[in-house]
């Protein structure tokens, strides 16, 4: 798959004036220019010689990687992921007909990520790789970062253009990506393993590092536990690559404390802008009655209460998810907001989801893992309640009656009440089916991975777990969540041959109901 991915040089390629000027794109990196280049003019050699041209496409590449961006996080995740993957939903009337979670979004919606995030990816990536002659330190940084891309856009539509032969808007199937992917990750541990095994505190670029600070041993952590997420999210359609990835990238080193989370710096958080400050998104009736149900000790940590709400019992009050929202004022009123900061570091991996896909690895009988799968998934809720600084975790653990609350609609509230989905406790239970485990780990992992809705979203895609309640709207379809979302409208026109490609490879029509490759449980 190496000739695939090395192959999209032609593709959208956008000036550095062009990707470092956009309005929206400058606040990580108001002052960058001139804190870093020497001089008003300065010719290549120098640029080469103190990583200026690299670097600045390593930030552009990781803002659209982890898009913090207020605009990019709402297109690109917020309204896609967080939505679909039932931690938030919309408390904007104005998007109550159309939208990802009733199956009926606009097609500026849909083709966003194709049509904004990709061509941005796919530039600084180009130009990194020219810049760097495709070897060393920065050219593996890019291959981690674009193998995160990657992983991200074909887990939203599925087949999609990374290149094939001289055809740069040809596409590859999901499974040709994912093979892509592990591609991009093994090239990128080979370059950096043997730089941090000499020298364990290695330290580059530190300047143009927003996530680590240029800690390389770190990046070779995330390396190995993004193949660990890739291997579990095969699991079931490959599953013998999928033992030989995670075993792989387990003993290659994962995220195992908290200290080694991937967490980007961006003011103004994306979160905060889309929920907080703009107020369209609310916590959403799943996560709430679980959390509730628990009495999970974090759901302070994650939501705000409400103003009605704040004398009750129930401080946090989601709302169900595809509700005809009749008024946004009165919505953000009666539902709770995210409880974040303005200046919070945007959260897209954790030791606690790989502490959970070790557990998963474990029950699926690989080897390696680090553990029972009892202890990794206990390990996985520690690890969750330390980053969030919450209280309680022995107590948590230990209770075996707590299961999913019924959902009760906010007083007033514009939607309506539903009885649990889910029987499933917290304790482990090594007595258990197979399938209450997985039921039970993947339960644990959504309420832990918060707030990554992307993979929230696609856990609950290839499990089934945690069951969710149903769309309050009737939106004339059997699925509780979208399996994809479809490619802009305009590729069926400019690009009809690979479309139809793509749709063949895909399996079905080039709608919300079409499976993932991977969905095969």
């Amino acid at each position: 798959m190496k000739t695939i991915l090395s192959n999209i040089s032609g593709m959208f390629l956008i000036g550095a004036a062009c990707l470092l000027g956009a309005g929206s794109m400058t606040s990580c990196t108001d002052g960058f220019e001139d804190a870093n280049r020497p001089g008003n003019k300065i010719d290549n050699e120098q640029l080469n010689r103190d990583n200026f041209a690299s670097g600045s496409f390593l930030v552009q590449l990781q803002n659209q990687t982890f898009p913090e961006q207020e605009n990019a996080y709402q297109m690109n995740f917020d309204l896609i992921g967080n939505y679909l993957g039932r931690y938030l939903t919309y408390a904007n009337h104005g998007w109550n007909s159309s939208n990802f979670v009733c199956f009926n979004a606009p097609n500026g919606w849909a083709g966003y990520p194709f049509n904004d995030m990709r061509p941005k990816v796919v530039s600084a990536f180009n130009e990194i790789a020219k810049l760097t002659n495709g070897e060393g330190i920065n050219y593996a940084w890019a291959l981690i970062l674009r193998a995160h891309a990657y992983q991200y856009f074909t887990d939203v539509y599925g087949a999609f253009p990374i290149g094939k032969g001289d055809d740069a808007q040809a596409y590859s199937s999901q499974k040709e990506v994912y093979e892509a992917i592990i591609n991009d990750l093994n090239k990128a541990i080979s370059i950096i393993q043997p730089m941090v095994s000499a020298d364990p505190d290695l330290t580059v670029n530190a300047a143009y590092d927003n996530c680590y600070q240029g800690k390389f041993a770190k990046w070779l952590k995330f390396a190995n536990s993004l193949k660990l997420r890739v291997a579990i999210r095969m699991r079931f359609v490959e599953p013998a690559l999928a033992k030989q990835y995670g075993e792989e990238a387990v003993a290659a080193g994962v995220m195992t404390s908290n200290d080694d989370n991937l967490c980007i710096t961006y003011t103004p958080n994306g979160l905060y802008k889309t929920s907080v400050e703009w107020g369209d998104s609310r916590a959403c009736a799943d996560i709430d009655t679980y959390m509730n149900g628990y009495k999970d000790p974090r759901i302070d940590k994650y939501f705000k209460p409400t103003a009605t709400s704040a004398e009750g019992a129930r401080k946090v009050i989601g709302c169900l998810a595809g509700t005809a929202i009749g008024n946004k004022s009165v919505a953000d009123g009666l539902y709770s907001a995210v409880n974040i900061a303005i200046n919070a570091k945007g959260v897209w991996m954790t030791a606690s989801e790989m502490a959970f896909c070790r557990a998963e690895g474990a029950l699926a009988g690989w080897n390696g893992m680090g553990g029972s799968v009892e202890e990794l998934y206990n390990q996985g809720v520690r690890l969750s309640f330390d980053q969030w600084g919450a209280a309680g975790v022995d107590s948590y653990l230990a209770d075996d009656t707590s299961i999913q609350a019924d959902y009760v609609d906010a007083n007033g509230g514009y939607g309506k009440s539903m009885s649990h989905v889910s029987d499933i406790t917290i304790k482990w239970d090594n007595d258990a089916t197979a399938e209450k485990k997985l039921e039970r780990i993947m339960t644990q992992k959504w309420i832990a991975m918060f707030p990554n809705g992307q993979e929230a979203w696609s856990e609950i895609r290839r499990t089934g777990y945690p069951k969710v309640f149903d769309v309050a709207q009737n939106i004339g379809s059997a699925l509780k969540v979208a399996n994809r979302i479809p490619y802009p409208n305009e590729e069926s026109i400019n690009n009809p041959n690979n479309y139809n490609n793509a749709l063949q490879m895909n399996g079905g029509a080039d709608n919300y109901e079409t499976k993932m490759w991977w969905q095969k449980k």
